[in-house]
């Protein structure tokens, strides 16, 4: 039971009443307040006496106020269960991004704020850094360039690659393709999975649907022994969502066009500028010598896969069937063999110590004694009371979600933090990875008081059973601590102002906190804390296990030391070709963004490219060693990242490990519940969100300069 001071939050969660017919209307509603507000600031504001105050200021307490609305607008297109409502959402995302292309190229506006910005005004440091930000974010929307052709058509350029994000995400989000397969050709998929696929009739009576959705893909990839069926469904995987590929062709051209008329060499120069690495040379050299040092370790790895994957075949009287080739449908499978054969880690064994919810419980009390947080479900008993339509369901919006109000805990003064939600189930429509999404920023209101943020864990783990609840394999556990290290982060930001709030750093760092907390999720004490055996949740689950068991011994409720044990010893199995696989998706990232010139980049296949760097870095054959070149599959068609503001940063992921690897290892790796530790990590960087320069941040917490040797010592390179 909450503590009473814990029970009434001092300000209310949001509403998620949005409707077909109202999202639209309410996001016109916010875009002509904000074009009223601008027109009114350059009707009343001349030149020489531009100040922040009288320009800046307005229009950031306006970006406020409007995102309390429209990131919950845009927000449906990503959860809502009703198609008419994600067609609203995804209208209303055009509309924001149309409205905000426009703002950025108003040549007025970037009078006032230019001259503002010469004013030379004594600013406290966020002020400053908004100031100087906003006021870059116009040279870089096409400010720069004169009244006329160019600068039309740079706009021109701006909005429909706006369209293009926004259809490709939609595209990937409602895919809804499967593939009918006979319980034979499923062979060794395990039996939670196969009960919940669909049944068929008629043509396909006898036969079980599976799906794309991460759920149903990864265990058959894992698990299926037939080389077949996982080479199907590998390969039509890669050519789910075909109506991407034009698509992705004509953004990175865009892109490319859009930096050469603002006079830069390419779309990576362009966008790598303002990050923490500046230049696309530092982003090449680091990739680049990052494939050099891990080339041998991967042919190595590849090797001992290769010689599992013979032996395995032989020992199934399939030795015929071995054509000495290593395929890329092959590497989960056998990945996962190599484990239980030489490191007796039974995957499935592992999971039933790792209910979801139970392991979701585990994770908020490491953050509430890490960082000095409470974390209180708010029932749905307790919902109507705080709701501010009385409706407890108008705070949720789907049934599954679930909703936390986070307070500070009594040392840290037990002031308010925020909201958090939890959505983790698939459903037909919803976003299909798992992400965190901002539903409201926190940020100083005019008046001087604190609004709160509330944010959002978006993912896609099994649904429960009738005889279990949904288990997580262990890397699945990896996957929801890191993601709600991103909520921690949106949540525990105290900024002036929402443009710098949680999340909002540069891309090239916005990983490396989440990458930390991952260490935990290898530490002994910390997974021993997060487990508990499903079958000790209830007698119903109890008799489940049960029938499942045999004669075995009731197992312990928490993880055995010896599971522990040999989990920890696999945490660098094959790390070589997992990071060679990031490498890949880094390196085309850079390829497409990267080109020498624009007609270069025209003759460009994206599909050939694509698939030819698999090859060559990755270490995996692909089937155009079975004579069917490189437009087998399309998998940048899939690639979400590089059109959700990834695009020529998705080297991020690898080089934000540098910063994770040096924090964790310089002050969290010999106690990782250090409590004075985590709350300094709390003030010194989450808290501070993008209101100063990373870099200083960095600083600030390491009292150095950030060094890259834990993180080569870490992948065994040093």
């Amino acid at each position: 039971m909450a503590p009473a001071v814990f029970k009434k939050p001092p300000q209310a969660p949001p509403l998620f009443v949005g409707t077909a017919a109202s999202i639209v209307k309410d996001t016109e509603r916010l875009i002509e307040r904000s074009r009223n507000l601008q027109d009114q600031i350059v009707a009343s504001v001349k030149q020489e006496h531009a100040s922040f105050e009288d320009v800046v200021l307005p229009m950031a307490h306006n970006e406020a106020s409007s995102s309390l609305e429209s990131h919950i607008l845009v927000f449906y297109q990503a959860v809502s269960a009703e198609k008419a409502v994600r067609d609203a959402s995804t209208e209303a995302d055009k509309l924001i991004d149309d409205f905000s292309i426009e703002s950025n190229m108003r040549e007025d506006l970037y009078k006032l704020v230019d001259a503002a910005f010469k004013k030379k005004e004594r600013l406290d440091p966020e002020s400053q850094r908004l100031l100087e930000k906003e006021r870059k974010d116009y040279i870089r929307n096409g400010l720069s360039l004169p009244a006329g052709s160019k600068r039309d058509r740079f706009k021109e350029i701006k909005k429909r690659l706006s369209q293009i994000s926004i259809q490709f995400q939609k595209n990937l989000n409602e895919e809804n393709g499967g593939l009918w397969f006979t319980n034979d050709e499923l062979e060794g998929v395990p039996e939670d999975v196969l009960s919940t696929l669909t049944k068929g009739d008629g043509a396909n009576e006898g036969k079980l649907r599976l799906t794309f959705k991460y759920p149903d893909l990864f265990p058959t990839l894992k698990y299926a022994k037939n080389p077949v069926t996982r080479k199907k469904v590998f390969i039509d995987n890669e050519n789910k969502s075909n109506q991407n590929v034009p698509l992705f062709k004509e953004a990175v051209l865009l892109r490319d066009e859009a930096a050469r008329l603002l006079g830069y060499p390419n779309h990576a120069a362009f966008k790598i500028e303002d990050k923490m690495a500046k230049t696309p040379a530092t982003v090449d050299e680091f990739l680049g010598d990052l494939r050099k040092r891990l080339a041998k370790g991967g042919a190595k790895e590849k090797e001992i896969l290769q010689k599992l994957k013979e032996e395995d075949l032989k020992s199934r009287g399939k030795e015929k069937s071995f054509d000495g080739h290593y395929f890329v449908w092959d590497h989960r499978y056998y990945s996962r063999l190599q484990l239980e054969r030489d490191y007796q880690l039974d995957q499935q064994k592992v999971a039933e110590y790792f209910p979801l919810q139970t392991t979701l419980n585990a994770m908020l009390r490491i953050f509430e004694e890490l960082l000095g947080l409470v974390f209180v479900e708010i029932t749905i008993e307790d919902r109507s009371a705080i709701s501010p339509s009385g409706k407890g369901e108008d705070i949720v919006w789907h049934p599954d979600v679930q909703v936390f109000s986070v307070w500070d805990d009594e040392e840290e003064g037990q002031a308010f933090v925020g909201y958090l939600y939890t959505d983790l189930h698939p459903r037909d429509g919803k976003y299909g990875h798992a992400a965190n999404f901002n539903l409201s920023p926190g940020f100083i209101n005019p008046n001087g008081t604190r609004r709160y943020p509330a944010t959002a864990l978006v993912c896609n783990f099994s649904k429960p059973g009738p005889k279990k609840p949904s288990l997580l394999k262990h890397d699945e556990v990896v996957t929801l601590f890191h993601e709600l290290g991103h909520g921690i982060h949106d949540l525990v930001s105290r900024t002036k102002y929402a443009r710098f709030h949680g999340t909002s750093v540069v891309q090239d760092f916005v990983e490396a906190p989440s990458q930390m907390l991952e260490n935990w999720c290898w530490t002994p004490s910390q997974l021993k804390a997060l487990s508990q055996h499903y079958s000790t949740l209830s007698p119903e689950y109890f008799a489940s296990w049960k029938e499942h068991a045999a004669n075995q011994s009731p197992p312990s409720e928490k993880i055995p030391d010896d599971l522990i044990d040999n989990l920890i010893k696999t945490k660098h199995i094959n790390d070589a070709l997992f990071t060679l696989r990031q490498l890949h998706f880094g390196m085309f990232d850079m390829a497409v963004h990267e080109p020498k010139t624009h007609e270069e980049l025209e003759k460009t296949d994206c599909t050939e490219l694509y698939n030819r760097l698999r090859t060559e870095i990755t270490c995996l054959n692909g089937p155009e060693v079975l004579g069917m070149g490189n437009d087998w599959g399309h998998g940048q068609a899939t690639f979400g990242h590089l059109m959700g503001g990834y695009d020529a940063g998705y080297y991020g992921y690898l080089s934000s490990q540098v910063y994770s690897m040096d924090m964790f290892h310089s002050v969290f790796a010999k106690d990782p519940m250090n409590a004075k530790e985590g709350r300094r990590y709390r003030h010194a960087v989450l808290e501070k969100g993008g209101s100063q320069d990373e870099m200083q941040s960095m600083e600030d917490f390491l009292g150095r300069k950030p060094s890259s040797d834990a993180f080569y010592r870490e992948l065994g390179l040093a």
